[in-house]
């Protein structure tokens, strides 16, 4: 029993030896339930030659049943299209920088850059990026619209690096008003769109940071916003805006201060129970990705005159951060905007909503929105400083 034993690890250690010997189109073709992902990646020789002689990457390769679904929904039209920018665009958000072996995915969310870093489709710098952690027995991968891709079979090592085969392809993350809108954030979305080139400037500028507030944070300050003005909103709207910055949740230490694009400084305050605070509205999804940066939903909306606005972190609901602000019984700046039918974040249990650092308020402030994997948009590049030059902050007594 001895020598067999050791006769089978020495078998093992020389397949896996031959497998680290073995080029990535070797692996592909010898990887049965890659095969839908040979024939795809086959049909872009300039893209396959590149990864076959790239060194230290990371490939999430999608199995043939996430290619079938993949094909199956409403990309299938996009694909048949032949875009091949787009297409290349998808393939390479599936290509991490950097080898990470399943055993370097942590508990605590990473955010990994990939090779997806053409500024037509992501305006990240350093590249557009996935959510990697584990939780319980299974390594996860989070991209656009909060979509979960599991790893089912990981570590098959090549000599650039290291491929995880995935159930679900990832969705390359949107801009940030289809994705609001996505997420159910109708409110967001209605008050955005009442000033156009807001909505043109948050979906172009590159490296943003969003605290999104929930349909119920706006509901709760309906009184407010009755008789807001245009220069108001877009200051308040501001507030919830850091420029330059893609803060994801795991990088957020306690006590930071920074300025917004309205000027005043918003506060980070981490709770010992592991929440995050933004002055005294709580993140309840965090980690949002969109094309340009990240998104963090929050149960409150921000107010530019109360900047020391502190959290109580034994509340379930954080106090409106308006004086005297009352609820209403219609949800504001949601006439006209299109209700999504369904929840974002396919492949997700109820256990897994939203990402790693989601609460059990996930269900009510993320609403509803559309699933499903998604090619990527262009995007674009402007500035931020024009639109907010002549929004003076509005300070609410």
């Amino acid at each position: 029993m001895f020598f067999t034993s050791i006769a089978g690890a020495a078998l093992a250690a020389c397949a896996s030896a031959q497998m680290m010997n073995s080029s990535l189109t070797s692996v592909l073709s010898a990887t049965p339930d890659l095969a839908n992902l040979t024939t795809f990646v086959s049909q872009y020789p300039t893209l396959l030659s590149t990864l076959s002689s790239a060194s230290n990457i990371t490939i999430l390769a999608p199995s043939n049943e996430a290619f079938s679904k993949f094909l199956a929904g409403p990309m299938a039209a996009a694909v048949a299209a032949n875009d091949s920018n787009a297409i290349q665009a998808l393939l390479s958000y599936h290509v991490l920088n950097g080898t990470y072996p399943a055993s370097a995915i942590m508990e605590t969310p990473a955010f990994i850059p990939t090779l997806l870093s053409n500024p037509a489709y992501a305006n990240v710098t350093g590249g557009q990026v996935v959510e990697a952690l584990t939780m319980g027995d299974s390594v996860m991968f989070y991209s656009g619209l909060l979509m979960n891709s599991t790893v089912t079979t990981a570590d098959t090592n090549f000599t650039g690096g290291v491929v995880h085969i995935i159930d679900t392809v990832l969705t390359p993350p949107q801009n940030i008003s289809s994705t609001a809108q996505a997420a159910g954030l109708t409110s967001l979305v209605g008050a955005l769109s009442m000033n156009p080139n807001l909505v043109s400037t948050l979906d172009t500028t590159p490296d943003l940071t969003v605290f999104a507030p929930s349909n119920m944070a706006f509901q709760s300050i309906s009184s407010v916003l009755q008789n807001i003005s245009m220069s108001q909103l877009t200051s308040v709207l501001g507030y919830h805006v850091i420029n330059g910055t893609v803060a994801y949740s795991s990088t957020l230490t306690n006590g930071t201060t920074v300025p917004t694009l309205s000027g005043p400084n918003l506060t980070i305050t981490l709770g010992d129970d592991g929440a995050v605070f933004v002055n005294s509205a709580r993140v309840v999804t965090p980690d949002v990705l969109v094309a340009n940066g990240v998104v963090h939903v929050i149960d409150n909306v921000l107010n530019p005159n109360m900047t020391s606005a502190m959290p109580d972190p034994s509340a379930t609901m954080q106090s409106a951060a308006f004086a005297g602000a009352s609820s209403g019984s219609m949800v504001p700046f949601t006439s006209g905007v299109p209700t999504p039918t369904s929840p974002i974040g396919g492949g997700m249990t109820t256990t897994q909503e939203a990402g790693a650092g989601t609460d059990t308020a996930t269900a009510t402030a993320m609403e509803t929105g559309t699933t499903g994997a998604a090619m990527p948009m262009r995007t674009g590049a402007v500035g931020v400083a024009a639109l907010f030059a002549g929004a003076g902050v509005w300070l609410n007594a």
